[in-house]
């Protein structure tokens, strides 16, 4: 089994978002799924090296390290799968990117994304806030570029 710490910052990532937050035993019932699905998880037969992970209990973050075997589109389709599970038996809409996550002080909302251009008009959230930018797809990225001023995303978008 491999942990976020052991992996390289090359290793791809695919971030799932929560509509939610997930509860404690919530979290401890997908990290038993996730470990199950890690230790079956391969590509043509090579065993991934791979983990799953949950941030602030409402990322649910997928991490294949590409270097040691390459994922294939089957292992790919393998983990949405797994994925689409998780997300049909607690009910969290993991799949839906429609959802947009932030900070507000220390506090992570989540809201529709035109709730969140509604925010963005009334100036309850500006350029200088912290969003998730859940298209990060390095682990590298995933460190320096996943919780971001909303002007460093693609959410800037949203400001015109």
């Amino acid at each position: 089994m491999f942990s976020y710490q052991d992996l390289p910052g090359t290793t791809r990532i695919w971030i799932y978002q929560c509509n939610r937050e997930l509860s404690a035993d919530e979290v401890k019932e997908i990290n038993e799924k996730s470990k199950q699905f890690i230790l079956d998880w391969s590509a043509h037969g090579a065993k991934l090296a791979a983990a799953v992970e949950i941030f602030y209990n409402l990322f649910i973050v997928v991490m294949v390290d590409e270097e040691k075997a390459e994922a294939s589109g089957c292992s790919i389709d393998k983990s949405f799968q797994f994925i689409k599970e998780l997300s049909d038996e607690f009910n969290l809409a993991l799949l839906d990117r429609m959802n947009i996550a932030y900070r507000d002080n220390e506090k992570i909302n989540i809201c529709r994304i035109d709730e969140f251009e509604g925010l963005l008009h009334r100036r309850e959230v500006d350029a200088d806030t912290i969003v998730f930018n859940n298209l990060v797809d390095t682990k590298k990225d995933f460190d320096s570029k996943w919780e971001v001023l909303l002007k460093d995303s693609w959410h800037n978008k949203l400001m015109d």
